[in-house]
């Protein structure tokens, strides 16, 4: 679900570290530096991850220094520093979350409480574990389709769709990743998938690095459809109230989406170490999981954490009669390259 990387005026992230932005190569500062995918932090402050560093520092005097990218990008940055580790932590999307695993960036640890996470959402050999669970989803102008919704893929080659339509780049963005896999599964495989994606392009905006950019685009009518996932949706309606949730479904009727969790690991080799456990312990403890609903818009990942407030019931509603499937992500980490050079191929892009 990612946006350009965006810095904080206070970031240290140069290779030389300037007076006043404390200690990081000695490892005992104050502080932890967190790269994530977009969707948790709220321009104006009241998103999940603003409450949550707010209080984690109060909590522990620990400042959490933040980095938001597209997933794809954010595990190229950490290769890119793995000879001088910036980061502490890293939260990201399936499948990227994997291939940060393969490329031997992650370090393991298992938090406080991820016992209580189903096996799906934490790495089999302990490097990673979902934070908030999420799913992908579609998006489209309520006020101009007036609150019509396309059903089906199908839907979405009609042609008052022109240039008003567009989904983040597969590869790039964890989001469009997930445009891709869903297209598989829903379409009857890889060559159905593709030769749809090459039809769409000729109601295709054009490449998007970041998922977050778009659903402006949706509320103000600049686009009428677009991709997205629940949480980052379902959190800004209050700010972008013409801004719909559907689940495209294939031949069968059907709608259908794939778990998209908020996957957090310890990065290797990471400055402040002591202080990055502490704070993914921290964010499975119950009240952080309670809020996930309630503040973030998304889904608690701890199985035993059962919210009850209206968001919560909300997102329950939403998500009735939506078919959940869970790709073999180590195979399409595995094949993930091909599968995006296919999808090159067939749009040209």
């Amino acid at each position: 679900m990612p946006r350009p990387l965006r810095f904080l005026p206070f970031l240290c992230l140069g290779g030389v570290l300037l007076a006043g932005c404390g200690t990081s190569a000695a490892g005992n500062a104050k502080e932890i530096t967190v790269y994530s995918a977009d969707g948790l932090k709220a321009e104006d402050g009241s998103g999940f991850y603003d409450k949550v560093f707010a209080d984690f520092r109060k909590e522990t005097g620990i400042k959490v220094n933040y980095v938001e990218g597209g997933s794809g990008e954010l595990v190229q940055r950490l290769d890119r520093e793995k000879s001088n580790t910036k980061a502490d932590v890293v939260v990201t999307l399936p499948p990227f979350i994997q291939q940060a695993d393969g490329k031997g960036l992650l370090e393991a640890y298992a938090p406080k409480g991820s016992e209580n996470v189903a096996v799906g959402d934490k790495g089999p050999n302990g490097k990673w574990t979902s934070i908030a669970n999420n799913y992908l989803c579609f998006i489209y102008n309520s006020k101009e389709l007036k609150g019509t919704p396309p059903k089906t893929w199908k839907d979405l080659l009609d042609p008052r769709f022109k240039g008003r339509l567009q989904y983040s780049t597969p590869g790039v963005a964890g989001d469009g990743t997930a445009v891709l896999i869903k297209a598989m599964h829903d379409l009857g495989g890889k060559d159905k998938a593709m030769a749809f994606l090459k039809d769409l392009q000729a109601n295709n905006v054009g490449p998007s690095k970041s998922t977050g950019q778009l659903a402006p685009k949706v509320d103000k009518g600049e686009l009428l459809v677009a991709n997205g996932d629940v949480q980052m949706n379902f959190a800004n309606m209050k700010s972008m109230p013409n801004q719909g949730i559907f689940f495209p479904a294939g031949d069968d009727g059907k709608p259908t989406t794939l778990a998209l969790p908020y996957a957090a690991g310890l990065v290797k080799d990471a400055p402040h170490g002591e202080n990055a456990r502490k704070f993914l312990d921290y964010l499975l403890t119950e009240p952080v999981q309670k809020a996930v609903s309630g503040v973030g818009g998304g889904f608690s990942s701890r199985t035993d954490v059962k919210a009850t407030d209206l968001s919560a019931t909300s997102l329950a509603n939403l998500m009735k009669g939506v078919e959940v499937f869970r790709p073999d992500w180590a195979d399409i980490d595995r094949n993930l390259p091909s599968y995006v050079g296919a999808w090159k191929a067939a749009t040209g892009s």
